[in-house]
């Protein structure tokens, strides 16, 4: 695990995003925002360079917006 100043701010900044969405998930009872703030928040834990984090968050807020496109 890579602990660079970047990678920190980055998996700091993924982490807060995903705890966002987690919250609004839980409040709205909205599913996809929910799992993905839950690991979004998880992650970051796992991930290697800020990088490799930052396009895993772009792919995993991609996937909930086709989700949601897809089932509105």
């Amino acid at each position: 695990m890579d602990l660079s100043a970047s990678t920190l701010i980055a998996g700091m900044l993924i982490s807060s995003l995903g705890f966002g969405l987690f919250l609004y998930g839980k409040k709205q009872t909205r599913f996809p925002q929910l799992v993905t703030g839950l690991v979004m928040m998880i992650y970051p834990c796992f991930g290697g360079g800020a990088g490799m984090m930052l396009a895993i968050a772009g792919g995993l807020l991609g996937a909930m917006w086709l989700v949601l496109r897809l089932s509105g």
